[in-house]
């Protein structure tokens, strides 16, 4: 028979187990062997015929799901749900729904995983937190990201690692002259090389052809002396397989180690913990080359595929450990990588996230939560194999977002918790509901927050940048407090208060509906407040600017900071200096007369600039 060559990847099955039978036999055995391509012909053409079942068309929906054409996978799982389908395939569909963005309609078909499967973890998970994607939404952005143009037009490129010697590895299925890979329809994959220039460029890819065989080659994990080499490869290339009952050759994917002798890898010598009943792939070395981080559905683990270590040390490998529950999932677990802090980054589609693979981090010394890495670096679609060169402040990753796997770039953003602590300057005590906001280092408001019963106001911002806090509470005088660069994990701002000699009250100004202009008798208003600053030059004014309730919560949030930039700016076209003056908006979150349906004389009310003015 015609020579078959098969490789088991860890992007393992959720399959059902009713309704095989002899229909189904040949559509199967091209699914088992990841044929997906094929697979899928075979189904299709049981769907059109009085054999079409739920297990047609989950295994169909499978099909497409394991190649990431979610809108076809959708339609499949929707005619598996109508003919009965198990719980397994409510939590794929609910997943294929979040690859799509339909994250109300996934959470749905999660509530029917939950009520058929309630002590599941993944059920339990989700009972927790079941509306997690709208905390990712606010989440702060851990990296900043741009495509590449190393990419290829049109074939899959990722596992992007780069060198302290400037040196890019990454894998790609670019050579089209290599053998076809049934499960995805493409050529085997091969790995390249390009050098980053000093501006940021890379040179053209060329392949590393002591690396490459007619069959899967890559990712690549690389020493800190850039001399060792850790690589995956496809069984096929060393004769490590079984045939099947059809005399196919069936391989997984093992750990290879390489050593770089004048400018080129050489002694390639597979990892003893490599099997032909499991895959073994995907490593990451740590930055000491004590620890080699690894991907398998080896004996032992939680899931699909999990994330394992094993110990380097001069008598060779210690046994695989797997890194257990706080990492791992039922799902799939994948691309490690570790960082020099001992934090993990890994790509996993059993944890909360925004469908398909998400990245995530974890502190492996406190082995706490799991960190999902939120937007941008996370979509819908898989995003994974992220890599980081700390001493070049510079990552990469990939994503299937565009249609195909590519690389993209990912610079760490900076960032600390900034904790303003607000006391009584002379007694020493909390004051908890203070108004608490932060500026920008041009002086400009960025956010407000009220402190808590401990006095505090937490902010996330970018430790390369300059801030400063300004602190308003009733009774005291307002005070700035300048944040510190640092690049800890925190930063603890200490905010004493100094309660108020004199407080000189005015009236509120007002606004026409849906303007920002100051009327004339806002203008008769501002001119006293205007006389009393300059009478008094050590005094300070705090602006609020109010809508009154029609419109919606965004319009009217914008428009009354529109309010309050116009009230400042009056106050600074007279000679007050914009130092001693803070404004901020807060839509019609603070009406002043809270009304349902309102008078158009109680709607005029809240459509206002409030100030306090503290005499020092």
């Amino acid at each position: 028979m015609k020579k078959q060559y098969i490789t088991l990847g860890l992007l393992l099955l959720m399959t059902a187990s009713y309704g095989q039978d002899k229909f189904t036999k040949e559509a199967d055995k091209l699914f088992e062997n990841y044929q997906y391509i094929e697979a899928i012909d075979e189904y299709l053409k049981l769907t059109e015929s009085k054999n079409a079942n739920a297990y047609v068309f989950t295994k169909l929906a499978d099909s497409y799901y394991n190649i990431s054409k979610m809108d076809e996978a959708e339609k499949w799982y929707v005619k598996a749900i109508q003919n009965q389908a198990n719980a397994a395939v409510y939590y794929r569909y609910a997943q294929t729904l979040k690859a799509l963005g339909n994250y109300p309609e996934a959470n749905k078909q999660m509530d029917i995983f939950v009520s058929l499967l309630p002590n599941d973890v993944r059920s339990q998970e989700y009972k927790a937190n079941p509306n997690y994607i709208q905390k990712l939404n606010r989440q702060y952005k851990m990296f900043d990201i741009a495509t590449m143009d190393i990419n290829s037009k049109d074939q899959s490129d990722f596992g992007a690692v780069l060198t302290d010697d400037n040196t890019l590895y990454f894998v790609s299925t670019r050579n089209t002259s290599q053998k076809i890979d049934k499960w995805v329809d493409r050529p085997y994959q091969d790995i390249y090389e390009a050098i980053r220039n000093s501006n940021g460029t890379f040179s053209e890819p060329k392949p590393v052809s002591e690396l490459n065989t007619p069959f899967h080659d890559g990712p690549v994990t690389i020493s800190s002396d850039g001399k060792t080499m850790y690589f995956a490869r496809d069984g096929h290339s060393s004769k490590l397989y079984e045939r099947n009952k059809d005399n196919v050759k069936i391989s997984q994917q093992g750990i290879y180690k390489a050593t770089k002798i004048d400018g080129k890898w050489t002694n390639i010598e597979a990892l003893p913990f490599n099997s032909t009943a499991y895959s073994v792939t995907n490593p990451s070395l740590s930055r000491d080359g004590k620890t080699l981080y690894f991907a398998s559905n080896m004996p032992g683990g939680m899931g699909e595929s999990d994330i394992w270590r094993v110990r380097i040390d001069a008598n060779g490998y210690g046994k695989p450990e797997n890194l257990g529950s706080a990492v791992n999932t039922q799902e799939k677990e994948n691309f490690p990588f570790i960082a020099n802090d001992d934090i993990l980054y890994y790509a996993s589609s059993g944890k909360q996230g925004f469908g398909g693979l998400d990245l995530f981090k974890i502190d492996l010394k406190s082995m706490g939560q799991a960190v999902n890495l939120g937007k941008p670096i996370n979509s819908g679609k898989d995003d994974f194999a992220l890599t980081i060169n700390e001493n070049k402040n510079i990552g990469f990753f990939a994503s299937n977002r565009s249609g195909k796997d590519a690389i993209y770039t990912a610079i760490p953003i900076c960032s600390v918790e900034a904790i303003a602590m607000v006391t009584n300057e002379k007694t020493g005590d909390l004051i908890a509901n203070a108004s608490v906001v932060i500026l920008d280092n041009k002086g400009n408001s960025i956010a407000t927050k009220q402190s808590d019963s401990e006095g505090k106001a937490r902010y996330r911002i970018d430790c390369e940048k300059a801030y400063a806090f300004l602190v308003t509470a009733p009774n005291f005088e307002p005070a700035s407090f300048p944040v510190q660069k640092v690049k800890s994990r925190e930063v603890l701002v200490k905010a004493p208060l100094s309660p108020i000699e004199e407080i000189i009250a005015f009236n509120p100004i007002y606004f026409d509906f849906d303007k920002k202009n100051i009327t004339k008798e806002g203008v008769s208003e501002l001119d006293k407040l205007i006389t009393v600053m300059k009478n008094h030059p050590a005094s300070m004014i705090l602006i609020k600017s109010h809508t009154d309730s029609r419109g919606n919560a965004e319009y009217n949030q914008k428009l009354s900071e529109k309010r309050a930039q116009s009230t400042m700016q009056y106050l600074i076209s007279n000679g007050i200096e914009k130092e001693r003056i803070s404004g901020e908006g807060l839509g019609s979150s603070e009406p002043r007369i809270n009304c349902t349906n309102c008078t158009k004389e109680q709607y005029a009310k809240n459509r206002r600039s409030e100030f306090i003015i503290i005499n020092k």
